[in-house]
């Protein structure tokens, strides 16, 4: 610590997840004292587009920050810290949003992680060979910035890319919005626009992708100051940015995270004294965190740059300061489980079941069908052991990691022409045990580029379904840690602001 922290003092978190917005009041132990939801809007206007509104990711942070502070003194919340999808936000010479689908609609100005319009342009990137692609795990993928912009380019140049004037990252468009600086975090820019510290930009790069319009004025339009996540951003809130979330002008503001990081910065730390983990005699490179949600992401850190093909990274500080960041992913998990349940043919008997069950229980649809599928386990069975003539495929958005082909599609194998229940429940155990073997292939990759990992740490929404939980360690052979307080993901963004604050010295003291 760097000081006494005053007595009853918090920290707020926000995240901007893929469909909503959430904000936690975090004690200076790492507790949540209460946390608030929104939702947001998602647009689809065609196939592989996916679009957002940054006014109203906005207006939705304000929203939650005022319900998580209502009970409190302006003056006892001490910091504040913004994570985000790695989504990107597009503002005219005036901050004002520039559209950027063909609908011409202004306030859809943010093209979000999932949308995958610019694959042709990733292939193309991909295919210069340019030495920045060793660092991204020698492919470029569609969900990072740079073919997202050069897409903008080609197919909006006079609705989008002559208007625009200033790229963010949303995690980074948060942090401007809170303080007005224009300085952007080493964890987005390294991490999905191809930054390399301490050398910076590489002219050379963006010149042979067709964007060296991107180097005028000593790169502006895509961020020229750069800090390390949790650095005090700017002079804190803003006169305007308090009054819109509720706080004191001049709170601290901590340079922000994407989502996954601050998940993995809110798990991978914990202490797991006394409960006999391999992990516990070892240093915290043998840890994986999982932030599974609407998507997964699979973090490990080394002390060493590891460069693993088909796996995003090396990244150094991204995460956690001084170590190197190895990211792999699925695309669609969450989203994926969701979509092959919703789309049987059973699902609204399962509704009508769950209905019956959850005015007596509270269960979900989940919580239902893994009891259901429990019930199908006969006593010489596991669970595991009912999918044994089912499989399925599970890139229905691509594979991020380790095959990093965007192309490849999903397939289910050994369907019959029942429609139950049954079946139905059968389907999402198959689902979640592919998801679960997609895992363990990111697992071997980086295994076999050196790193040593001996222990899951798993957090995010899928994290709370024990199923999915008790799959992933039996697919890889590995224990599984939930952390004690559940939303390490708002903890994690906590902690940029707690480092803001200065009363910690560093984000490892926390």
């Amino acid at each position: 610590m760097a000081g006494p922290v005053p007595a009853e003092c918090y920290y707020v978190g926000v995240d901007v997840g893929t469909a909503s917005v959430r904000a936690a009041l975090v004690t200076t132990d790492g507790h949540l004292k209460c946390s608030a939801e929104e939702h947001i809007s998602i647009w689809e206007p065609q196939p592989d587009h996916y679009v957002q509104s940054s006014t109203e990711i906005w207006g939705k942070c304000c929203c939650v920050v005022k319900r998580v502070t209502q009970d409190v003194e302006k003056s006892q919340v001490r910091g504040i810290g913004f994570d985000a999808t790695c989504s990107l936000v597009i503002l005219d010479k005036n901050f004002q949003p520039v559209p950027v689908n063909m609908d011409g609609e202004r306030q859809r100005n943010v093209v979000m992680w999932m949308d995958h319009r610019a694959a042709d342009q990733a292939a193309r990137i991909t295919a210069t060979g340019h030495k920045v692609l060793r660092w991204v795990g020698g492919v470029m993928s569609p969900e990072m910035q740079p073919p997202k912009l050069l897409w903008l380019k080609e197919n909006m140049r006079e609705s989008c890319w002559k208007e625009a004037v200033h790229f963010f990252d949303l995690p980074d468009f948060l942090s401007w919005k809170a303080t007005g600086s224009l300085i952007r975090s080493l964890c987005t820019l390294v991490c999905k626009w191809t930054y390399c510290p301490p050398e910076g930009w590489d002219a050379s790069f963006w010149t042979a992708i067709g964007l060296e319009d991107l180097l005028e004025n000593n790169h502006s339009k895509i961020g020229n100051l750069t800090c390390p996540p949790g650095t005090p951003v700017g002079e804190g809130l803003t006169q305007e940015a308090a009054t819109d979330l509720g706080l004191d002008p001049g709170t601290a503001v901590g340079a922000s995270l994407i989502d996954a990081h601050a998940g993995g910065l809110g798990v991978i730390g914990a202490d797991v004294k006394g409960f006999h983990l391999p992990c516990e005699s070892h240093p915290i490179t043998s840890r994986m965190a999982v932030i599974c949600g609407t998507s997964s992401c699979h973090m490990a850190i080394s002390q060493q740059p590891l460069f693993v093909p088909g796996v995003w990274g090396p990244y150094l500080s991204a995460m956690v300061p001084g170590f190197w960041l190895n990211e792999g992913g699925q695309s669609a998990t969450g989203r994926l489980i969701d979509h092959m349940v919703k789309g049987h043919a059973a699902y609204a008997q399962l509704q009508e079941q769950e209905q019956q069950r959850s005015s007596l229980s509270g269960e979900n649809v989940y919580t239902y069908l893994n009891n259901h599928l429990s019930s199908m386990t006969k006593a010489h069975y596991t669970v595991d052991q009912l999918g044994s003539s089912l499989h399925l495929w599970p890139d229905f958005h691509g594979n991020r990691s380790p095959l990093a082909d965007p192309t490849l599609k999903g397939m289910v194998v050994g369907l019959t022409l029942s429609q139950t229940l049954d079946d139905l429940a059968l389907l999402y155990l198959a689902t979640v045990q592919a998801v679960a073997l997609g895992t363990r292939h990111i697992l071997e990759a980086m295994k076999e580029a050196g790193h040593d990992i001996t222990t899951l740490f798993l957090c995010g929404g899928l994290s709370k379904n024990p199923l999915f939980v008790q799959i992933h360690a039996n697919a890889t052979g590995l224990p599984v840690v939930l952390p004690e307080q559940t939303e390490a993901v708002l903890v994690g963004a906590a902690v940029l602001g707690a480092c803001a604050s200065q009363d910690y010295s560093s984000i490892q003291s926390l």
